[in-house]
């Protein structure tokens, strides 16, 4: 662990250590050139390094609002290090399915809508993912940014892959951490590929397909664990579950959403759509978005009722704009967007918390 304090590059000033992933460790950091607050991250002890250099080349190409961005790359002693936009937030997978059993159909529009966005700049780069979930995809407060990351950290992982089918031909019974944590999302191209297989674009395709399908429901599509290549290769996925359209006024949303989804996760490769498709169909897709916040049920009576938000303030909501698995009652936790209202804000969607 790098100590705070710590200068790099003649440049880069450590402030704090900031999280470890897979393959991976990152700091907040200070470019005293600049003044601004950076990601510095370098790949763990035990990582091949050759193909860092080349990623971060190539991850610097992308430039899009949904993309944290790539600004520098240096080697100091027997160690490489990636410069990277700081996110002031968390992951998706924290920021959604660590405090909700499943997001509601506006907030997974708005989410596929941005990543799609991204996702389609960095193809138009020519540069794939290859390892797309949710905890490489961060959030600000409120989701009001939503950014993906670790397109170096990703080819890490490729390099990685390749060296576990090279040693046992078959990657879906590798034990490393790495591969499992990216199996749920993994396409079928990549899952069952050879030596010397190419992987391309449009495996992010799919991953978003998958990511969607996990936040949407709160399972993966295709289970976990070794259950995920038998059902990929059957072409089994979980059915999508009733509450999705079990309000009217959810229900168009959501139709639409799992139809998009379920392109993305065509097992042809060559029958699923590209980024900017799945842009453009998000863009068609009739949605509202306001940031989310906390809040409690306060009162319930008959079929409406009242969610007191963090700041004190009291929010009417009616049970129709309750969506997802769960029912609420008065000291239920809640996530929910607040609008106008007279005589009082009105809270929608509203989504309880296990």
């Amino acid at each position: 662990m790098i100590t705070p304090g710590t200068e790099l590059a003649s440049r880069y000033e450590i402030v704090s250590y900031v999280a470890s992933g897979g393959m991976q460790d990152v700091y907040k950091a200070n470019d005293k050139l600049t003044g601004e607050i950076v990601a510095l991250k370098t790949p763990q002890a035990g990582q091949a390094n050759k193909r860092f250099k080349q990623s971060a080349i190539l991850s610097a190409r992308i430039s899009n609002y949904n993309v944290a961005k790539t600004f520098d790359y240096f080697e100091e002693g027997n160690a490489c290090y990636l410069i990277e936009e700081y996110i002031e937030g968390t992951t998706l997978e924290a920021a959604t399915l660590d405090v909700i059993p499943q997001i509601d159909p506006h907030l997974a529009a708005y989410l596929m809508l941005r990543i799609a966005k991204g996702l389609a700049a960095s193809h138009q780069a020519q540069v794939a993912h290859r390892d797309l979930k949710p905890s490489n995809i961060l959030v600000g407060s409120g989701f009001s940014s939503i950014k993906i990351t670790d397109f170096g950290i990703a080819t890490l992982a490729e390099e990685l892959f390749e060296e576990v089918i090279a040693k046992s031909g078959d990657l879906t019974r590798s034990t490393s951490g790495t591969v499992k944590g990216a199996l749920p999302y993994m396409a079928p191209e990549m899952m069952f590929r050879k030596p010397g297989d190419h992987v391309g674009c449009e495996a992010d395709i799919w991953s978003l397909g998958a990511l969607m399908f996990r936040l949407m429901t709160g399972s993966f599509p295709f289970g976990e664990g070794m259950m995920v290549p038998v059902n990929v290769e059957k072409k089994q996925p979980l059915s999508w579950p009733s509450f999705l359209t079990r309000k009217a006024q959810f229900a168009p949303l959501s139709n639409s959403i799992t139809g998009i989804v379920e392109k993305c996760l065509a097992y042809d490769k060559e029958q699923r759509p590209v980024a900017l498709e799945v842009v453009g169909s998000c863009e068609e897709l009739c949605f509202h978005f306001s940031p989310r916040e906390f809040g409690v049920i306060s009162e319930v009576k008959y079929s409406t009722g009242f969610v007191r938000s963090s700041d004190g303030e009291k929010i009417f909501y009616h049970k129709d704009s309750l969506y997802g698995s769960l029912g609420a009652k008065v000291g239920s936790k809640v996530v929910f967007s607040a609008h106008d209202g007279t005589p009082f804000p009105r809270a929608h969607p509203i989504v309880v918390c296990p």
